[in-house]
């Protein structure tokens, strides 16, 4: 298998071929902001020293820390510092994988199960570490006759071994500490997140939790790295999504996502997704 330098590429590669593909990165690639993409994304740090904000969860990154990431879901990588961040991204086309499940083996449920308690994060200790390592080294050391079987029986047990450690650290949300950061900007995402399909500006949280619009804007920013209205915009894309793909009409995805109009909606998502809700509903229910 080809070892991409790049998400973007990464992504495209498991989107179109309708499979998966690995990435290897050392350096930081172009900022983006509050964003989401059509594949699962698994995210390994071998170095850690970062930070990521997926939807309202936010997590300090520690080395052989592993995040499961669906398709719906918004994420953000904060640069907290200049240190090179090196990681392992592996984009995986959600169908592939579904259709690689068996009756009594869920290869999905990672990315699936979203109750309230959960956590994106996998920490891995020295020996699953280097269980992870060595899957990912088969996979890209793969070659000659019988190279293509040994590539998918591989991500198999990878994506197992990645199921198991997930289902055995389900635990109660009292235990899971680590998004819970400054106790301010926690409140503001729980309200974000309550109210995100009414219409929500910085000078309405601001008076809702008796701070000045300029103190509010930077709590926000340097808890998170994203600002405000990009985490709502991040929100409302990922609902929109989720909505089109189980077949609901744009306009009332419009209104339900909280989107002043049409046309804002649909510049937004299409700078957010690639292409109009129109076209994106059609493939993800076809």
């Amino acid at each position: 298998m080809i070892e991409f330098n790049s998400c973007e590429a990464a992504i495209k590669s498991a989107l179109e071929n309708q499979y998966f593909s690995i990435a290897h990165l050392y350096k930081e690639e172009k900022s983006m902001a509050m964003h989401i993409h059509d594949s699962y994304e698994i995210y390994y740090s071998i170095t850690g020293g970062k930070q990521i904000l997926i939807g309202n969860k936010f997590y300090d990154i520690k080395p052989g820390d592993l995040f499961v990431i669906n398709q719906f879901e918004s994420h953000y990588i904060s640069k907290l510092d200049k240190i090179v961040h090196e990681r392992i991204v592996l984009s995986i086309e959600p169908d592939f994988l579904i259709s690689s499940s068996t009756s009594k083996t869920d290869l999905n449920y990672c990315f699936s199960s979203r109750n309230k308690n959960f956590s994106h994060r996998i920490s891995l200790n020295k020996e699953q570490q280097g269980r992870f390592n060595y899957f990912i080294n088969k996979i890209l050391a793969s070659e000659g006759f019988g190279n293509d079987i040994i590539e998918y029986a591989t991500f198999l047990e990878l994506m197992t071994f990645i199921n198991k450690i997930y289902i055995s650290n389900e635990k109660p949300l009292s235990e899971e500490y680590s998004y819970k950061y400054n106790q301010q900007v926690d409140e503001i995402i729980e309200y974000i997140n309550a109210n995100i399909t009414e219409p929500i500006t910085i000078e309405h949280l601001a008076s809702n939790f008796y701070l000045s619009t300029s103190y509010i804007c930077r709590i926000f920013k340097s808890a998170t790295g994203t600002t405000i209205n990009k985490y709502i915009s991040g929100r409302r894309i990922s609902i929109a999504k989720s909505m089109l793909a189980n077949g609901e009409n744009v306009n009332d995805v419009c209104e339900k996502c909280g989107f002043n109009d049409y046309s804002n909606f649909l510049k937004t998502f299409k700078k957010a997704v690639g292409f109009s809700p129109k076209k994106y509903s059609t493939f993800s229910t076809s």
